[in-house]
């Protein structure tokens, strides 16, 4: 057994013998188990089963989807099912869900034995889809009636949160008689409040400073990003068309949907598929690769093709063949530079259809100007490397040519396909090379042919 597995083992058993001394995050132990796994998977099991129920949800949670089945057939369901009940509705939902890909009978036996209040708050919050507000928030808010005493609602609070019934809060809601939204106060300011007046009192006066920042619970998810972005909050309130208060989406929730995202857009600019990437079967990762692979080998075909067009002219200048990769990789590289910028863009709504022809003239500007400042480098080195002048244009005006269109295609690829109803980050490397080869070639041998043959 290797040093790093025995830190990790030692890491879990301090835990457990000293587990109400000591403060230990969800996210260490899922790394610990994570570690022991690769080693040992009966004692991670072991491990697993020994967590106390308070935390064994959200360290699941942590965990990898594809460890799911084999948690499922190990941990008892009387055990998953308290861990279910401990978790906020958010989590608790998620954790449900992901039972029923690995065993879709073991979670409707575990749903159905959970407390009818947690039974129901778990079905709304999966009639959302993924890229709706409502599928994120958590149905726990604490709030209190416009007309209430302050000290009431405080006394409700403290007893909240020594039951386990609310966590994390930062925010009180003041509803009113039909539970729709009205104000939102942080508790920063709350703590400065007079207990013995009611929240009229306190605030009647200066109603602007609490009008509350909220979403609906059918608004994309994407606008509940940028309005944590643009705020710097640390919890939105959520309400349905009747602008009732319906729950509350968390910084932490946020964190963790710009890094899917984050990691989405990474993996799909590479052509290659997130889930399958963090299976642990090879052949499904493998699969995943040789399907993007098989495309690039096609448009690589038929970039081959193009240079195949223009044969006897390769054949009459052999520095043609020497000078023809610097081409095709600088328009690559340029395209790829817009490609990611446009792609990031998008995906951060710092650009629409609305604004894009700002983003496309900014981008056709900077492709242009780093097209004339390498095509007269590219210029002069051939001039001195080949001796000819003639050949010096053909790539000087080529790779003009190149990184214009590479700049074009970069900037409006992205666009096209957030048009078709399509996410920008998947298969855009693959339509930019494949342009940027072609022009590429065509362009240098194309001209070649008309000035030096």
């Amino acid at each position: 057994m290797n040093r790093e597995i025995q830190d990790c083992i030692d890491f879990l058993e301090d835990f457990f013998e000293q587990k109400n001394d000591i403060e230990v995050s969800a996210s260490d132990i899922a790394k610990k188990l994570k570690c022991i796994k690769q080693e040992n998977e009966e004692l991670f099991l072991t491990y697993l089963k020994k967590l106390p129920n308070d935390i064994l949800g959200d360290v699941v949670l942590e965990l990898p989807d594809y460890y799911l089945k084999d948690i499922v057939e190990s941990v008892p369901k009387k055990q998953l099912k308290e861990a279910i009940e401990e978790l906020e509705s958010d989590d608790a939902t998620d954790l449900i869900q992901d039972i029923e890909e690995a065993d879709r009978d073991m979670a409707d036996e575990i749903f159905s034995t959970l407390d009818k209040e947690d039974q129901e708050e778990i079905k709304k919050l999966k009639r959302y889809d993924d890229e709706q507000a409502g599928a994120y928030m958590q149905t726990e808010v604490f709030t209190a009636a416009y007309n209430e005493k302050i000290q009431d609602s405080i006394g409700r609070l403290k007893q909240d949160k020594m039951e386990g019934n609310l966590e994390n809060i930062h925010h009180l809601f003041i509803v009113d008689s039909l539970d729709r939204l009205m104000f939102s106060i942080g508790l920063e300011d709350l703590i400065l409040f007079d207990f013995s007046k009611t929240y009229k009192d306190e605030i009647k006066e200066r109603e602007d400073e609490f009008q509350p920042k909220y979403v609906e619970d059918d608004d994309e998810i994407d606008e509940v990003v940028h309005i944590f972005e643009d705020y710097d909050l640390s919890a939105l309130a959520v309400v349905d068309g009747n602008h009732k208060l319906v729950g509350r989406i968390t910084a932490d929730d946020v964190h963790d949907i710009i890094q899917e995202s984050a990691t989405e857009q990474i993996y799909g600019l590479a052509g290659v598929d997130d889930e399958a990437e963090h299976e642990e079967d090879i052949k499904e990762a493998a699969k995943s690769r040789v399907s993007w692979l098989f495309v690039n080998l096609l448009t690589a075909i038929l970039a081959s093709i193009v240079i195949g067009i223009f044969d006897n002219t390769i054949h009459s200048y052999v520095a043609l063949a020497v000078l023809m990769p610097i081409v095709a990789s600088m328009g690559g590289n340029a395209g790829t530079q817009t490609l990611t910028i446009m792609v990031r863009q998008l995906a951060l709504g710092e650009i629409d259809f609305k604004n894009a022809k700002n983003a496309i003239k900014k981008e056709l500007i900077l492709s242009t100007t780093n097209g004339v400042i390498f095509g007269v480098i590219m210029g002069v080195i051939a001039y001195f490397w080949f001796g000819s002048l003639k050949l010096s244009f053909v790539i000087s005006s080529s790779m003009l040519i190149n990184l214009l269109s590479a700049g074009i295609t970069g900037a409006t690829i992205p666009l096209m396909l957030k048009k078709l109803g399509i996410d920008p980050a998947i298969g855009s490397t693959v339509l930019l090379t494949t342009f940027t080869d072609i022009i590429g070639f065509f362009s240098f041998l194309g001209l070649a042919t008309l000035v030096l043959v």
